[in-house]
């Protein structure tokens, strides 16, 4: 596997510095970094806005777990703190999917790690950013390859429209 599409957000702290952490963690993976969104906290827990990006990666020698605990590793290097679902944090760093090199996109119900995200498809946070590096982006949904174009069309407007491009910048 080589490819890998990760969203980053931050409710803590210095969000953007934080999020700059996570590309530079890394990079030299890191071949796409979307705009930096400013989004509504999602999951009904009361906590202040977060920064939102997508980030493309790519290596060679990384398979989905790879990936997953290189964001574990991100997030603890933040001092992320596990102790609400959905609740406040200094970084999140999740795998929405993966793709070998040929293009096939890994599919996985392992219990530490389910690919693509289960979730991914609902999130305008996600599916925002993503589409603004990846126009041509696709995601398993329900078994079948889906547009996300097609998946952001489904959202309701309010989701969609709480998702704000910033002019802030994360450095490549």
């Amino acid at each position: 596997m080589t490819r890998a599409v990760l969203s980053i957000g931050s409710n803590l702290g210095d969000r953007l510095a934080l999020l700059q952490s996570a590309v530079d963690g890394l990079s030299p993976a890191v071949r796409a970094v979307s705009g930096v969104y400013e989004t509504e906290a999602w999951g009904g827990v009361e906590q202040g806005p977060f920064l939102n990006a997508v980030l493309i990666v790519d290596d060679p020698a990384a398979d989905g777990e790879i990936w997953l605990r290189r964001a574990h590793e991100l997030e603890q290097a933040a001092e992320r703190v596990r102790t609400q679902r959905w609740g406040p944090r200094t970084l999140d760093v999740d795998v929405i999917s993966c793709h070998e090199l040929h293009g096939t996109e890994v599919l996985s119900d392992d219990d530490e790690l389910t690919l693509p995200h289960p979730r991914a498809h609902l999130r305008a946070f996600v599916l925002v950013p993503w589409l603004s590096i990846e126009p041509e982006a696709r995601l398993t949904v329900d078994g079948r390859p889906r547009a996300v174009t097609d998946l952001l069309d489904e959202l309701e407007p309010a989701e969609r429209a709480g998702v704000s491009l910033t002019d802030l910048v994360l450095q490549l």
